[in-house]
């Protein structure tokens, strides 16, 4: 299976969402579930954010090498499953085709209404991006949980 992470800029949110995801599965033993992430307004190759980049070193995640790509059909069609930070974003997915195979990562680990978004902290001090990687830990946490008690069943793409 492949998963996609979706937030706007891919520098803050699902860069950190994705080394997240890539750890836990790591550390689960779950194997055969590749993870990437894109941005609905990314500048192709722009490097992860100061912020997000710092808070990663202090939860060991090392984002240097991690380069933000445009989020296209092809990308789209590539996923079998696409988790956005918010709704804007999945509306975005869905018109590049992902309609069905697409949720907000909140409302995928079991939150409802305005919980199940993830704030942006670009622009924010270090304080706003811990606060948002504790988040992510915890959704990709449940996110974790849900995909192996459902088997990892599904597309397979």
């Amino acid at each position: 299976m492949r998963v996609l992470l979706v937030c706007t800029g891919n520098i803050c949110r699902s860069p950190l969402a994705e080394a997240l995801l890539k750890r836990t599965l790591a550390q689960r033993g779950l194997e055969g579930v590749a993870v990437e992430s894109a941005g609905t307004g990314a500048w192709d190759g722009a490097p992860a954010s100061e912020g997000a980049y710092l808070v990663g070193l202090e939860r060991g995640l090392d984002l240097s090498g991690h380069r933000a790509r445009l989020l296209t059909r092809e990308i789209v069609e590539q996923a079998g499953l696409i988790l956005t930070m918010a709704r804007h974003h999945r509306a975005r997915v869905d018109e590049l085709g992902g309609e069905g195979r697409v949720f907000v990562l909140g409302e995928y680990a079991g939150r409802e209404g305005e919980d199940a978004e993830v704030s942006d902290p670009f622009g924010g001090d270090l304080e706003v991006y811990r606060d948002t990687v504790a988040e992510l830990e915890a959704l990709i946490d449940a996110t974790v949980e849900r995909l192996v008690k459902e088997g990892q069943r599904g597309d397979r793409r």
